[in-house]
């Protein structure tokens, strides 16, 4: 049982890491010091030393299939060093010690189910594992016992009883329980499972027949009853079925499953190897026929065995699968089975072989004279031609050879013309090929942001004559400007040109705007001499963000494209010499192929531009044209969003002009010198977010 593999020994592996947490953690009272195991004839003897003697020995319960017999120590710890431990001795396969908070969990390993008794002697405790007897064997593999009945309390009581239907079709029935000391046993009777719940209450509401046949498991009724000191639970499934059955803390839990018919096993189920009852065999020169029909009662199968089984065997086995030699008297003696409901022929491999190949030809010669139907097929959601194609493709034609189809493009509809058996096969090809597609939308979020910084300062210096009407007195002039500030004082006459009037011409020289300035003038009365100083300066700082978002919705697995923007003409030269118009595309297009994976995500074929023109590049062949191309394929959540790319840009400048020597002086130097401070920043990203839209065409 896979449930109680995981249970006992899965978190051996699964949880070491845990284990060992809550070990260094919990401070348990007790801790398992050493094992040792030790053959006393056919019994195995286990010691288990630990740090401080047990009151009572621990609570322990076996599983039949797969063999397991498991002890819990409670306020115990693993102080082994390790979780697990291979034997190999005898029917004692391995150990596994697991430890959970102050319980540790021992579980042996089994060939084959064994009984077992306990006892404490001193700080050790003793188990010995002890063969089943032949005359009891049938019957302990036919039942599980989940928890030693010596070694539970008085009483104890079901708390609640619940029935739930499993992903896979299972009927799985929950059973809660007033402590973990109750013990159980769960057998077949029958057509019947019995699961006995030993010297255990139940209140008088849970005390009902159960009728789950609406849950669609192999369960048909559950049925709880108090039965002297216990309570009895009879499952009643139906058809082909098996159980499993484990217990986690105080609940309990049994599972049956449906079993699909495997026509080439003989005995039924969903365990991988032979499943049949075990028996021991010593045939000396016996006919062969006979030890097939022995077997075949044993299994309880229905066998017709052709006359041209003969021969005689010897076999020599102990404790073999009934199935397992079946297998061997096959491949011994050239046999093979077929099998037919719950009947089984069993005949030499020729012998079949020869009549399935009669009956494959006699088949044929039925199709070859067997008259011709026709029908018609109304095809809803895809093209009738390519149902044509995919029917008659000479590769893998799916139409018997007298087979053919007709597409009428008006109605989308198709004739097909061949064997009722035939049809009936194409009427299920057709249903599962004509289904409606599952659509998707597709969303692009494309942003653009920039972050744009500029420093520009510059200087003007020059000596100059006033005007012939200059100013009687020495004054100080300060203004916006050289010229405004020089007229307005009444210092500078006319409109002289500003190069000529200034020694040093450095100013502000910004990419966009203008700058601001600030002007001194000196002058000086008795000389007609002014000296002019003009400083400019301009910071700016700019931030911007452009978003774009194209949507597209498709079929799955079908292309789609969505785009928009110009189409910008330029000149071209022709093959004569000649100019002509051409246009290029500055478009912004999403170019996306779903598709639709069978755990519901979405694998995407992307292609996403963004182009814009440029002014500032503009040549005299036409303008040019920024391109932001990404090209991908992406897995996606249905809902989610990704971010399928970025590029991030980031320009810095720093340039200075400047009078050579002069220049270069302390303080002083900033008068004969020009200085731009550029730093630009950009990037891009771009968000994909696909959404599966339903039927009803609301988006999931």
């Amino acid at each position: 049982m896979k449930v109680i593999n995981y249970i006992l020994t899965a978190m051996v592996t699964a949880n070491l890491a845990f284990s060992g947490m809550v070990h260094a953690q919990v401070a348990a009272n007790n801790s398992i010091e050493a094992i040792s195991v030790a053959p006393q004839g056919a019994d195995i003897a286990i010691k288990i030393d630990l740090k401080d003697a047990l009151a009572v020995p621990p609570a322990g319960f076996s599983v039949a299939n797969p063999a397991k017999i498991a002890f819990d120590f409670q306020s115990t710890a693993n102080g082994l060093g390790k979780n697990s431990q291979t034997v190999n001795e005898g029917d004692l396969r391995s150990m596994n010690v697991v430890q959970v908070g102050e319980r540790t969990r021992l579980v042996l390993n089994l060939v084959r189910g064994m009984n077992y008794s306990t006892r404490v002697d001193g700080k050790s405790l003793y188990v010995v594992l002890a063969p089943i007897s032949n005359a009891s064997d049938s019957a302990a593999q036919r039942v599980t016992r989940f928890a030693d009945e010596s070694m539970v309390g008085s009483r104890h009581a079901v708390r609640d009883v619940q029935f739930r239907r499993g992903k896979d079709g299972e009927g799985r029935i929950i059973v809660d329980l007033s402590d973990t000391g109750t013990g159980i046993d769960i057998r077949q009777q029958g057509t019947s499972l019995v699961v006995d719940f030993l010297k255990t209450n139940i209140p008088e509401h849970l005390r009902r027949k159960l009728d789950v046949t609406d849950f669609a498991t192999p369960v048909t009724a559950v049925e709880t009853k108090s039965q002297g000191d216990n309570v009895r639970m009879t499952i009643s499934p139906k058809g082909l079925w098996e159980h499993n059955a484990y217990q986690s803390d105080n609940q309990f839990v049994v599972e049956v499953k449906p079993i699909i018919e495997d026509p080439n096993k003989l005995v039924q189920g969903s365990k991988i190897g032979y499943q049949g009852p075990r028996v021991s065999i010593n045939y000396q020169n016996g006919d062969v026929r006979a030890l097939l029909r022995l077997m075949a009662e044993e299994l309880g199968l229905n066998a017709v065995i052709s006359e041209t089984v003969a021969g005689t065997t010897t076999l020599v086995l102990k404790d073999v699968p009934a199935d397992q030699v079946i297998d061997i008297i096959f491949q011994q003696k050239g046999l093979d089975m077929r099998k037919n409901g719950n009947v089984i022929l069993i005949a030499p491999r020729d012998e079949l072989a020869t009549r399935e190949k009669l009956e494959y030809e006699a088949k044929q010669q039925i199709g070859d004279l067997e008259p011709l139907r026709t029908e018609a097929f109304q095809i809803n959601y895809q093209k009738a031609d390519a149902l044509q194609k995919l029917l008659t493709d000479s590769g893998q034609r799916m139409l018997s050879k007298r087979g053919s189809a007709v597409v009428d493009p008006r109605t989308n509809t198709l004739f097909i013309q061949d064997i009722p058996t035939r049809l009936e096969e194409v009427r299920k090809v057709i249903a599962k090929v004509d289904v409606p597609v599952r659509q998707v939308m597709i969303e692009a979020r494309i942003v653009e942001a920039a972050d744009a910084f500029s420093r520009n300062l510059g200087v003007r210096l020059g000596f100059n004559k006033t005007g012939i009407n200059g100013p009687s007195n020495d004054r100080i002039a300060v203004g916006s400007n050289y010229q405004n500030t020089g007229q307005a004082a009444g210092i500078v006459q006319g409109n002289p040109t500003m190069p000529l009037a200034q020694a040093v011409n450095l100013p502000a020289t910004p990419r966009s705007g203008t700058a601001s300035a600030l002007s001194f003038i000196l002058y000086g009365a008795g000389t007609a001499n002014f000296l002019n100083l003009e400083l400019s300066a301009l910071e700016a700082d700019g931030r911007g963000k452009v978003i774009s978002s194209p949507r597209v919705m498709t079929a799955d697995q079908v292309e789609a494209l969505i785009e928009q923007g110009v189409e910008i003409p330029y000149q071209q030269a022709t093959s004569s010499g000649a100019t002509s118009v051409s246009f290029r595309k500055a478009n912004l297009a999403l170019k996306v192929k779903p598709q639709i994976t069978p755990d519901g995500k979405i694998t995407l074929t992307l292609d996403v531009n963004k182009d814009t023109p440029n002014p500032t590049l503009q040549t005299g062949s036409g303008v040019a044209i920024d391109t932001k191309h990404v090209k991908t394929e992406i897995l996606v959540d249905n809902g989610g969003t990704v971010v399928i790319g970025g590029i991030y840009t980031q320009n810095t400048k720093n340039q200075t002009q400047k009078v050579p020597l002069l220049g270069d002086m302390p303080m002083v130097g900033w008068l004969f010198k020009n200085n731009e401070i550029i730093d630009d920043k950009t990037e891009l990203l771009i968000f994909i977010t696909p959404r599966i839209v339903s039927e009803k065409l609301g988006m999931n």
